[in-house]
């Protein structure tokens, strides 16, 4: 991973004798003469790290105020470079922002070992301990710096988990660290060491690369993860084809398992404005990839490149099977009252397929008639309802048949509405 590095110094000569010390393939060093400029580069490039010179036609501790001052919000290090020695001059430097005071002339070997010392420290700080990956405010710095650079062909990947918090809940957090780290190492054997990768979340990376290896990586990242991915569930769960997620003592929850979604943005297309936009763009290509039951990615293509192209529409409906009248009308009055559109229906014709509930609660029948069953299978197999969630509740008590033939939750009869209710939220929310 590259950092930045800005030295503002006027003089020519020796601001290019500081470059050659420390710049390397993994510091970018940027230099410039004066403050205006110096502004437009720290909102483009967020470097890590300031050296000012009192070469500059103002007060080095003032200047290192004002520059501390801009950069509030991002706390690069600053460096103050003097000609002076004076212990008065060092004190108010560093009383004014700066984090160190360094006397010309310089050794050289001091000089790039103190530069390397303060961008380790700065990459530590924003390192995500768990993952040994740069964190949520280093990737977004990654993003704004790919931005400022136009003429460069680059690639973003926002790369997701689906479905670990199933997959920790199920086989705990020491496993769900197990097959992170075996996703990441998957990750670092295909990129190289011009390339990024940083955490955004628990179970979300970003990933920058070149536009002309971005597709090939995102197709071995999804087949490879895939291949090792069966070795993480138990052999009842491999047999089964799901996860088997246990609600409380009798209920059960079927989860599909764990897979990669990647959505990937190029500047091929489109030159983007600010890393606000490349976000948008990021997040809404990442939305369309996502596939529920495999690993997949999408990337960028002119057709798809409009902004708003997604129109979020939260659906709130919920169809009601269930033979016991008394006990349908008082699912959906509840329902109703908390702010879903609940409907009692009868069949599986009354519902709209160009429409999709979000939800069904479905009645599985008694032990002579499990008519309930070959309907959610049904339903499972229309492709018109592959978003809708599937509640079966049954007096007939075998979870793992319920849960193989589709459903997505299993309640056993009787049960308390609270919990039912409970568990609504829980899968639409998901």
């Amino acid at each position: 991973m590259q950092t930045v590095t800005l030295i503002i110094d006027k003089r020519k000569e020796l601001s290019t004798k500081y470059k050659k010390i420390i710049a390397d393939k993994n510091n970018n060093v940027i230099l410039t003469k004066n403050l205006i400029s110096a502004i437009k580069l720290i909102q483009d490039k967020e470097p890590d790290l300031i050296i000012i010179s009192d070469s500059i036609d103002s007060d080095l501790a003032d200047y290192c105020k004002k520059i501390r001052a801009l950069t509030y919000n991002m706390r690069p290090i600053i460096i103050a470079l003097s000609k002076s020695d004076a212990l008065e001059d060092k004190l108010k430097a560093l009383e004014n922002g700066a984090d160190d005071f360094i006397s010309e002339p310089v050794n050289s070997e001091e000089f790039l070992m103190r530069i390397k010392a303060h961008l380790r420290r700065e990459l530590e700080s924003n390192m995500d301990t768990k993952r040994f990956l740069p964190g949520k405010n280093y990737s977004k710095r990654a993003l704004k710096r790919i931005v400022s650079e136009n003429n460069k062909s680059w690639a973003t990947m926002l790369i997701s988990i689906e479905n670990l918090d199933n997959y920790k809940q199920t086989y705990t957090e020491l496993a769900s660290e197990k097959l992170i780290q075996t996703f990441c190492a998957i990750v670092n054997s295909t990129l190289s060491e011009s390339d990024y990768i940083g955490t955004i979340s628990e179970n979300e990376f970003l990933v920058i690369t070149d536009s002309i290896k971005a597709e090939k990586i995102a197709n071995f990242l999804t087949f490879a993860f895939d291949a090792v991915a069966p070795k993480f569930y138990s052999t009842q769960d491999n047999r089964r084809g799901f996860m088997l997620m246990q609600g409380d003592e009798f209920a059960g929850r079927r989860s599909n398992f764990v897979h990669l979604t990647i959505g990937i943005v190029t500047n091929e297309f489109i030159q983007y404005k600010d890393s606000s936009q490349l976000i948008h763009a990021l997040m809404q290509i990442h939305k369309i990839a996502d596939v529920s039951s495999k690993s997949n990615y999408l990337i960028e293509r002119p057709r798809i490149s409009a902004e708003n192209a997604i129109e979020e529409k939260f659906n709130n409906k919920i169809c009601i099977i269930e033979p016991d009248e008394a006990m349908s009308l008082l699912l959906s009055t509840i329902l109703n009252l908390q702010g879903y559109n609940a409907e009692i229906i009868h069949s599986t014709k009354e519902i709209d397929s160009e429409d999709p509930p979000a939800l069904i609660i479905l009645d599985a029948g008694n032990t002579d008639n499990l008519s309930g069953l070959e309907i959610c299978k049904n339903l499972k197999e229309n492709s018109s309802f592959d978003k809708t969630k599937i509640i079966v509740t049954s007096i007939f008590h075998d979870k793992e048949l319920i849960l193989s033939i589709g459903a997505d939750l299993y309640i056993p009869k009787p049960y308390e509405i609270s919990n039912l209710i409970k568990w609504i939220d829980t899968l639409l929310k998901n």
